[in-house]
């Protein structure tokens, strides 16, 4: 007979695989800011910025995981991993697909609103104690506005990201650049590599999307734990793989 895992043999699980997705969020972040710094490309200073927070919300989950929660742990969680990170991601989808004039006024916006999410957030009243051994849940703990503001900065880009990479793999699917005329204009060089990669990205949003279908079969901690690592493992292999297939106007050759 298999023996029934102890609550901090479970606990270890899942400290670990949010340390893993805290590991993965990280590299994935060194590496956005490296291209970023070597090209100066804005769609990749706003990934570096997303997955600075995917980093830091996984890791305010491992703490937790590892340590115990407290309304300090939930709070940065709660930001970093609901509120803002698909955010700044889908602000990197719209300075590739879109007008980098549009794309600049909404980044304004979003630091605007990044700082009043994080006041709200650092200041909101709680309705209760976090009780020992459980998940935190936003409806439990906090009121509408922060409920809010985690559905719509999380739901809402979401679609951005999903529906841009789909459009722009059915453009190169159809021999056209990936992006509008009015955005900076990037030359294919790989066409199934930027399509794949494209759908990894797509792919990757739905995972971590799905942490509410998986809570109730694996557990909160467990589905969050899971959603993060397959999903940011599954966003950085289309990085990886959409990275290169693509050159904007300014890297390419002059005779180009």
């Amino acid at each position: 007979m298999i023996p029934t895992p102890t609550i901090s043999a479970v606990n270890e699980l899942n400290a670990a695989l949010a340390g893993g997705a805290t590991l993965v969020a990280a590299a994935f972040a060194l590496s956005t800011f490296d291209r970023w710094h070597r090209r100066g490309q804005p769609h990749e200073l706003a990934w570096t910025v997303a997955m600075t927070l995917f980093t830091i919300g996984s890791g305010a989950l491992w703490w937790a995981e590892a340590t115990g929660w407290s309304m300090f742990a939930f709070r940065v969680f709660f930001l970093a991993g609901a509120v803002l990170n698909v955010a700044w991601l889908a602000l990197g989808t719209i300075y590739l697909l879109a007008n980098k004039n549009i794309a600049d006024q909404l980044r304004r916006a979003l630091v605007v609103l990044s700082a009043f999410s994080a006041g709200v957030i650092a200041v909101a009243p709680t309705k209760r104690d976090i009780i020992a051994g459980e998940f935190p849940a936003a409806r439990e703990l906090f009121g509408v506005l922060p409920r809010v503001m985690a559905a719509v900065g999380s739901g809402v880009p979401a679609l951005v990201i999903i529906f841009g990479a789909l459009w722009s793999t059915w453009r190169v699917i159809r021999s056209k650049t990936p992006n509008l005329k009015s955005a900076i204009q990037r030359k294919v060089i790989a066409p199934r590599r930027l399509a794949f990669g494209n759908v990894f990205v797509a792919l990757g949003t739905l995972v971590l999307s799905a942490s509410g279908t998986l809570a109730g079969r694996l557990g909160k901690d467990r589905a969050f734990a899971i959603t993060l690592l397959v999903g940011l493992c599954i966003l950085f292999v289309g990085f990886l793989v959409a990275s290169n297939a693509t050159r904007s106007q300014k890297e390419l050759p002059a005779d180009n």
